[in-house]
């Protein structure tokens, strides 16, 4: 049932009409995935995650992305794997629950409808797990929705 509440579609990170990256996020993390250029050999991606910066690109020359992050992640937790042609990034959000509107600070942000449905998902998967016997999925908010890090006494940690 949990499956239900995945994110149903990737955000595209677009800069000058081009696709840099596309984005999704759960309670837990946010995804970016970064399609590789051909002909460039596995060994010679690099990218490194710290706390509220991200770096990565090909070893020789400048980065491809060099920004800091929208909130804080766990690098202990947060890592990087290449798979079919594509980079996936998984950075393990610090604050579980917290509704990112993008990746990246102060750009390619959500529109805040966006932003509300991204936040009613997260509220709805924060539902299931904590109750796994009961299906959300089609589970519905009527006007703002709540916080999921903060409603009922917040995100129960085990």
């Amino acid at each position: 049932m949990a499956e239900k509440l995945a994110p149903e579609k990737r955000h595209g990170f677009v800069h000058n009409g081009q696709k840099v990256f596309e984005w999704d996020q759960t309670l837990d993390e946010v995804n970016i995935y970064i399609a590789l250029p051909p002909n460039v050999h596995s060994k010679q991606f690099y990218c490194k995650i710290q706390s509220k910066h991200l770096e990565l690109g090909i070893k020789g020359n400048p980065p491809y992305l060099n920004h800091d992050l929208t909130s804080p992640v766990k690098t202990d937790s947060s890592f990087w794997t290449l798979e079919d042609d594509i980079m996936h990034i998984t950075l393990q959000k610090r604050d579980k629950g917290q509704t990112w509107a993008s990746p990246i600070s102060g750009q390619g942000q959500l529109d805040p409808y966006a932003t509300d449905l991204e936040q009613k998902r997260l509220m709805l998967q924060r539902f299931q797990e904590e109750n796994p016997g009961f299906d959300f999925s089609q589970a519905q908010f009527s006007g703002n929705c709540p916080d999921p890090r903060t409603f009922m006494g917040g995100i129960r940690s085990d």
